[in-house]
């Protein structure tokens, strides 16, 4: 059984930890597999077969990470004839974990009837995806660490806003409050997404523009970079918080 509060972290390093064959996987998926930020499991198919000593299943593993993309992991579980042992194998695509299926179980049994498939929708993960980006845009925002470099920080937030395009930008009292900024970091909190907007392809960067204060406080503006406007140029919103700069994200993906 998965828990529901085990980090993606740990999800991954049990997931490679158990797998007979984890070091089979490329080193450079396994490199970005070390960026993910959120995870979802679901069960793909099932064989079950007592009759015939057969016990196996498929999971998928969906990982969204930091650069925008996702990686699936295909994992085997099965039980041989005659051993009650439950051993695990991890695929870096279902082509080989069909391959897997017909060197364990032969070709009858990978040919002659196909598993049945519990999970609807299209092989790759797109809805894994989007549920794992709601999901982690839902999230408290995560403590980043902070290097502030103490520069002509004021004038750096003056200039965010003033760049910024959409109606709902932060008003004048966050105007008013970021006059008295210190210092700042800018650190890129999604990386640079090409999707699909109105039929068109479009760019999506997110960025935290991180403040102190001279009273210490610490506030954060949250710039949208895009593409997704109806001659392609590109564009500036701000936001006052993550969640809401990456529900305009999700917003303009569909909709220009």
């Amino acid at each position: 059984m998965s828990d529901p509060y085990e980090t993606t972290e740990a999800h991954l390093e049990r997931l490679l930890g158990r797998a007979l064959n984890s070091f089979d996987l490329p080193d450079r998926l396994v490199e970005r597999l070390g960026t993910a930020l959120a995870h979802s499991s679901s069960l793909y198919t099932t064989h079950h077969s007592p009759e015939a000593g057969i016990w196996r299943e498929t999971h998928r593993h969906t990982y969204l990470l930091t650069d925008g993309g996702s990686v699936s992991l295909w994992e085997l579980t099965y039980r041989l004839e005659g051993d009650r042992s439950v051993r695990h194998e991890v695929f870096a695509s279902k082509a080989e974990t069909c391959l897997a299926v017909t060197r364990l179980f032969g070709e009858a049994s990978a040919g002659a009837s196909p598993d049945p498939v519990l999970v609807p929708g299209e092989d790759e993960p797109e809805g894994d995806v989007a549920l794992l980006s709601a999901l982690y845009a839902a999230q408290a925002p995560m403590r980043r660490h902070r290097e502030y470099a103490v520069e002509d920080s004021a004038d750096h937030a003056r200039r965010v806003l003033r760049r910024a395009e959409n109606a709902d930008r932060p008003g004048e009292p966050v105007t008013t409050l970021l006059r008295s900024a210190y210092a700042h970091q800018i650190t890129q909190a999604f990386g640079a997404r090409h999707c699909l907007a109105d039929g068109r392809g479009a760019g999506f960067s997110l960025y935290e523009h991180a403040f102190v204060l001279l009273d210490g406080t610490e506030v954060s503006l949250w710039e949208v970079e895009h593409t997704a406007t109806p001659d392609g140029r590109h564009m500036c919103e701000v936001y006052e918080s993550e969640a809401a700069a990456r529900g305009a994200m999700e917003l303009r993906a569909r909709v220009r």
